[in-house]
């Protein structure tokens, strides 16, 4: 298990913190969801928050996977539930992600 980095209260790049945790982390994270190289997943630089996803990228945050369930590729079934709602992917919370799938799999059933 690896723990998380204490990041000083001073290190903080504008009104967002800065990332807590380390590329090991986020390499574990990208081969245990089995990432294909096409989602081309980057770790973000020191200093850089979720805010500063380049241009065509977006933030997905670790808790989305692991405790929402989420996983990639998405289905479609995801993909017109958001659009429905006029909601993207990045703006969804983990709970949000788990009534998603919930409703997904009764409907399947």
């Amino acid at each position: 298990m690896v723990e998380e980095e204490v990041i000083p209260v001073e290190e903080v790049a504008g009104p967002v913190p800065v990332l807590k945790w380390d590329q090991g982390l986020f390499e574990q994270i990208v081969r245990g969801f089995q990432f294909s190289a096409e989602e081309d997943a980057h770790y973000l630089q020191h200093g850089q928050t979720a805010a500063d996803a380049p241009l065509g990228y977006i933030t997905l945050f670790v808790d989305l996977f692991i405790d929402g369930n989420f996983r990639l590729p998405a289905t479609q079934f995801i993909a017109s539930i958001l659009h429905f709602c006029g909601f993207h992917i990045s703006q969804l919370s983990p709970m949000g992600m788990v009534r998603i799938r919930h409703f997904e799999f009764i409907f399947r059933s």
